[in-house]
C-alpha cells in the first residue's frame, strides 16, 4: 500500500487502539502504538497461572456470524474467520442454595417453553418477553462511521422495530424484570449494573444469541488480540510496550506528539487516545481542552462496576455444570466494608479446552464492588493486609463453590485474585470500571464526539468515546476516527479486505 508520509501515535493497546491501527495503516499512515503493560489487549485480557489460563473478558463477540452485524467490520480488522466460535446451548443458569433453577437458553424457542414450564403464572409477560427477542434479531445496526447515505436502507429496514426499541431504551432491567412474579426470572434482570442499564441491552444480547451471531471464541478474548497484532506487524505497523504516555503535547492548539514516562518525546501527525478518558482529558492533557458537556459528564455519569475475579484452576472435569451460574445467596456475602453481594456468577470454562488441561476446569467467579478506593489505597499502604483481604475473599467463594461442587475445594490447583487496584494497575482504566459508561434507561448508546474541543490533530476512541463499551466499541469508534482523519488530510480512505485462506485458531 501507499505511504502517504503522515504518522499516527495511538496511545492504547487495548481492542481499540489495536482497530485504529489497522485502519490507519491501511489508509497510509505510520503508526506507533504505546502500550503502558507487556502486553496488548487493555480489558480484553486472558492470562495464564501454571496450566490454566483465566478469562476476564470476553463473554461473546457480536459479529461471529458470516451474515451477522459487525462480522464484515471486523473481517477489515483481522482475519475473524481464523477463528474458532461456539454458540452455547444456556447462556446461564440462575439457581438458589435450596436447588430451584431456571435456565435461560439461547434459542428463544427453548427459552419460551422452559420460562413457560417454570413460572406459567407469568404467561403474559415470557411470551412479550421472547417476541422482543424474536424482533430485535431483525434490527440491524447503523455504520457510525457513515452517513444517511450509506445507513438509510437499514433505518427502512429497522423502521418497525423502533417502537420497540424505544420502549425497552425507557426501561431499566430492574423495572423490565418487575414484570415477572417469579424471584428467579426476576433476577435474571435486576442483579448488579443489569438492574441498572436500559433493558434493551439484555433483551437485544439475546437476540444476537438467538440468530447465532453472538459466539464465544476459543482462545478467548487474546485469540483476537493476537490476531490483530498479527495483522498490525503485518502491515508495518509498531507496537511498543512499557510506553505509558504522561503527557500529550500540544503545539498552537494542536497535538504534535507524547511524553512518555522518563522523559522521551514521540512525535506525530495525529495522536489518538484509546486510553482511560479521564486520565487522558484530566491528566494528560491538564484538563485544558474540555466543555461544560465534558466535565459533567465525568462528574456525574454514572460507570459500570469494577471488580474482584477470583480464579480456580481445579483438577476436575466440570462439564455437568452450566458455561455460567448465577447463584442466588442464602446470605449476602461481604465483598469490602462497602459491597454485600446476594448472588456470584460463576464461569466453568469446560467449553474452552485451551484454558486448562484434560480432565481440568479453569472456573472464575466476578464480584462487582463500586469501592475502588478501599481497594486501590489498601494495596498502596498496606500490601499485607491487601493481600489477606484477597485471601478471604477468595476462601468464601471457595466455600460456595464447595456447596455447588462436592469435593472441590480438595481439587483446586490455583487460586488467583484480582482486584479493582488490578484492573487500574494493568489498564489504567478510571476507577477501575469494566467498561466505562454505563447506558441507563433514557440514555442513548449514540457515540460521544471523538474530539476535544480547542484541541486540533487529536481523536479519542474506545469505550469512552462509546457508551456501554464492550469489544465491538473497538472497531464502531475506530473507523469513524481513521475516516474523519483522512477526510481531513484528503488521502483516500481505503480499508480493503485481503482475500485469506481460513485456518482455524484457538490459542
Amino acid at each position: 500500500m501507499n505511504k502517504n508520509g503522515k504518522k499516527v501515535v495511538i496511545i492504547g493497546g487495548g481492542i481499540a487502539g489495536l482497530c485504529t491501527a489497522v485502519y490507519a495503516l491501511k489508509c497510509g499512515y505510520e503508526v506507533e502504538v504505546l502500550e503502558m503493560h507487556d502486553m496488548a489487549g487493555g480489558l480484553a485480557m486472558s492470562w495464564s497461572r501454571g496450566a490454566y489460563t483465566f478469562e476476564t473478558c470476553l463473554h461473546w463477540l457480536v459479529g461471529s456470524s458470516p451474515n451477522g452485524d459487525l462480522h464484515a467490520q471486523w473481517q477489515e480488522i483481522f482475519d475473524i474467520d481464523r477463528l474458532t466460535f461456539i454458540d452455547p446451548e444456556e447462556f446461564v443458569r440462575i439457581a438458589t442454595e435450596s436447588g430451584d433453577h431456571l435456565t435461560i437458553y439461547t434459542n428463544v424457542d427453548r427459552l419460551e417453553a422452559e420460562l413457560l414450564g417454570h413460572a406459567p403464572q407469568d404467561a403474559a409477560a415470557i411470551r412479550d418477553f421472547t417476541h422482543s427477542v424474536r424482533t430485535l434479531g431483525r434490527f440491524r445496526m447503523l455504520d457510525p462511521s457513515g452517513g444517511l447515505a450509506d445507513n438509510w436502507l437499514n433505518m427502512v429496514r429497522d423502521i418497525p422495530v423502533f417502537p420497540l426499541l424505544g420502549k425497552l431504551g425507557r426501561l431499566s432491567g430492574r423495572q423490565y424484570g418487575s414484570r415477572f412474579s417469579d424471584p428467579l426470572l426476576r433476577s435474571f434482570f435486576s442483579t448488579g449494573d443489569i438492574g441498572k442499564m436500559s433493558a434493551i441491552a439484555m433483551v437485544l444480547s439475546l437476540a444476537w444469541m438467538n440468530i447465532g451471531n453472538a459466539g464465544y471464541c476459543i482462545g478467548g478474548s487474546q485469540a483476537i488480540i493476537r490476531l490483530i497484532e498479527e495483522q498490525i506487524a503485518g502491515l508495518g505497523g509498531k507496537i511498543r510496550f512499557n510506553a505509558k504516555v504522561e503527557r500529550i503535547l500540544v503545539e498552537n492548539a494542536a497535538a504534535v506528539g507524547v511524553q512518555l514516562a522518563g522523559g522521551e518525546t514521540v512525535k506525530a501527525d495525529w495522536v489518538i487516545s484509546a486510553a482511560d478518558g479521564h486520565a487522558t482529558i484530566f491528566d494528560m492533557l491538564g484538563g485544558k481542552y474540555m466543555d461544560r458537556a465534558i466535565q459533567t459528564a465525568y462528574e456525574q455519569r454514572e460507570l459500570f462496576a469494577s471488580y474482584l475475579q477470583v480464579s480456580l484452576g481445579i483438577a476436575r472435569d466440570l462439564r455437568d455444570q452450566p458455561p455460567m451460574l448465577s447463584l442466588l445467596l442464602d446470605s449476602p456475602m461481604s465483598v469490602d466494608p462497602a459491597t454485600e453481594q446476594g448472588n456470584l456468577s460463576f464461569r466453568f470454562f469446560h467449553f474452552d479446552p485451551t484454558f486448562a488441561p484434560p480432565g481440568k476446569t479453569a472456573v472464575t467467579c466476578l464480584l462487582s464492588t463500586r469501592n475502588f478506593t478501599y481497594w486501590d489505597d489498601l494495596r498502596r499502604q498496606n500490601i499485607h493486609r491487601y493481600r489477606e483481604e484477597k485471601q478471604r475473599v477468595a476462601e468464601q467463594v471457595i466455600t460456595v463453590l464447595e456447596r455447588i461442587v462436592p469435593g472441590a475445594r480438595n481439587a483446586i490447583e490455583v487460586v488467583d485474585v484480582s482486584t479493582p487496584a488490578t484492573v487500574a494497575r494493568y489498564t489504567g482504566n478510571w476507577q477501575g470500571t469494566m467498561e466505562g459508561w454505563l447506558v441507563a434507561p433514557g440514555q442513548s448508546f449514540r457515540p460521544f464526539p471523538n474530539t476535544l474541543p480547542g484541541l486540533r490533530q487529536f481523536m479519542m476512541v474506545g469505550q469512552w468515546v462509546m457508551p456501554g463499551g464492550g469489544l465491538p466499541s473497538g472497531p464502531m469508534t475506530a473507523r469513524p476516527c481513521v475516516k474523519a482523519i483522512c477526510r481531513h488530510d484528503h488521502v483516500p480512505f481505503d480499508v480493503h479486505v485481503e482475500e485469506h485462506h481460513p485456518e482455524a485458531v484457538g490459542v
